[in-house]
């Protein structure tokens, strides 16, 4: 790896350790003993829905639903 791989790798890193504490609570070990597939699970558990909300089709099937319940 070239120094200037190093470098934007030790940045990047960096930042994300820190969001991660920020975040999450994570302290620096659990950053680092932790799979990258870990912190992306826990990434996207935190993300916001996908936007558009629910359909027209969904509203009015709750809709019914709680009128008759």
């Amino acid at each position: 790896m070239s120094a200037k791989a190093e470098a934007r790798f030790g940045e990047v890193a960096a930042r994300l350790a820190g969001q991660a504490a920020l975040l999450i609570g994570w302290t620096p070990d659990t950053f680092w003993a932790a799979t990258p597939e870990e912190l992306a699970a826990i990434v996207t558990a935190a993300a916001p829905p996908p936007a558009g909300g629910m359909d027209k089709a969904t509203i009015t099937a709750m809709m019914e639903r709680d009128a008759h319940g």
